[in-house]
């Protein structure tokens, strides 16, 4: 019989991509924001770089909160990181709101259908792993015209666990190791990826949002691409070497 074949995906910015929130940023705000010289896009990676750590901060001192929550809540830190005398004049709680609401409403990567599709068709099971909650998450596929089975996808906050703590990974590394082969990991964050490939994994990487592999800091990916597509293609290849 074959041996498995396993491959999980990180999901938000990975299979997802930010840039309906980034729109979004300068739809309401953009205006403003430009006056002020503060490029919208900018400020969009900022609120999601300070999420992402305060999120991980704070499931490393033991007090879990789920993403969407400390999502919410720093906007208007990081307006302030931006140089905005009174964040809370400059922008309403609509305001906010708005925004939250658009970051809902995320769409698939480009390529992420086909990369998808490419894998199955090589004879992997897609997982995904993710730091959001499994009913966004799910939506974020459903309305992209993906079938991803709900028993397949997994969240951090099952485990009141974020990562890349090494032990959040562990119990989908050991589900999906049974049969001795390792798992693949697919991210398009190095930090994501890379934790991964420590603790078990092989390890893919897309460029598509960091832009930079960055080895000397994250050590070497097993396989890395421009594109979705092409990662899934170069990790079906492995297995014809």
């Amino acid at each position: 019989m074959a041996a498995t074949k396993n491959i999980v995906f990180d999901v938000v910015g990975t299979l997802v991509t930010y840039e309906h929130l980034f729109e979004a940023i300068d739809e309401r705000l953009g205006e403003k924001l430009r006056a002020r010289g503060i490029q919208p896009k900018l400020l969009g990676c900022c609120w999601l770089e300070v999420a992402e750590r305060e999120y991980t901060y704070l499931s490393m001192s033991g007090r879990y909160v789920v993403f969407f929550k400390v999502f919410e809540a720093l906007f208007y830190r990081c307006l302030h990181y931006a140089g905005v005398e009174d964040p809370h004049a400059f922008a309403s709680s609509d305001d906010v709101s708005f925004l939250i609401g658009e970051w809902k409403k995320l769409s698939l990567r480009e390529g992420a259908a086909e990369c998808i599709s490419k894998l199955r068709a090589a004879g992997f099971t897609v997982y995904c792993f993710t730091a959001g909650d499994l009913a966004r998450v799910g939506g974020y596929f459903s309305r992209g015209g993906v079938d991803m089975p709900s028993e397949n996808l997994l969240s951090c906050d099952t485990a009141g666990l974020a990562k890349p703590t090494p032990e959040a990974y562990a119990p989908i590394l050991s589900k999906l190791s049974a049969d001795g082969r390792p798992p693949w990991f697919a991210a398009a964050h190095l930090w994501d990826a890379s934790t991964a490939k420590t603790v078990g994994f092989k390890a893919a990487y897309c460029t598509a949002l960091e832009g930079e592999a960055l080895p000397e800091i994250f050590g070497e990916m097993d396989v890395v691409a421009d594109t979705l597509p092409a990662m899934a293609d170069k990790i079906i290849a492995t297995f014809k070497q």
